[in-house]
């Protein structure tokens, strides 16, 4: 009993590889025009999106800015800082300035923040279409300093390096898309012809 269901096994999986091999040029041709409308999509249809990244140093009080204690401090506070940064009300008032038709919790989602192990520097990136991410990041690094200077009565964080104009896009990445088409293709088309097959 146990060979006669080896058998009918051996037997379906031959079908089915012969069924794919026959029609491997139109499971091909499936997976090429998937890609092909993958990468026509993402060329015409998704905006393109770009980052910048702005760069606060965190202060303290402290004069020795090599102490192990002031370094400790600033990394302490720097946490303090990535929080005070994406406030609510320091977005509202960036989406103001800038005018932009988004909700506070939108821009939120455009805004990365980074701290490098072991210093007081707060990497602020936002990913928004064209030049205005240059211009968000901007408002936003200004506008976070004094909110957090006033807030926390302490030393605000000096801007050290303001955003720069990107000029390759982060996404849509065309292949990257063209090639998850492709693959989609291939898999829908030759998952098809094994269902058929085995129906």
């Amino acid at each position: 009993m146990e060979n006669m269901h080896d058998d009918e096994m051996e037997i379906d999986l031959r079908e089915i590889f012969y069924a794919l091999k026959k029609r491997i040029f139109m499971i091909l041709a499936v997976g090429l025009l998937c890609g092909c409308l993958s990468c026509v999509y993402t060329k015409f249809f998704m905006t393109p999106v770009y980052t910048s990244t702005s760069s606060m140093l965190v202060l303290t009080k402290e004069t020795t800015l090599s102490s192990l204690a002031d370094l400790q401090m600033g990394s302490q506070l720097t946490k303090d800082y990535t929080v005070l940064t994406t406030s609510r009300e320091v977005l509202q008032k960036v989406i103001e300035n800038q005018e932009l038709n988004i909700s506070y919790k939108a821009l939120k989602s455009c805004i990365t923040l980074d701290n490098p192990t072991d210093t007081r520097i707060l990497n602020v990136s936002v990913t928004y279409p064209a030049e205005k991410a240059k211009a968000i990041v901007d408002e936003l690094a200004n506008v976070a300093s004094s909110y957090i200077g006033d807030k926390m009565e302490v030393i605000p964080p000096k801007i050290i390096e303001d955003g720069e104009i990107p000029t390759v896009q982060t996404s849509p990445s065309m292949s990257k898309n063209t090639m998850l088409g492709l693959l989609a293709g291939l898999i829908l088309s030759a998952g098809i012809v094994v269902v058929i097959t085995i129906m």
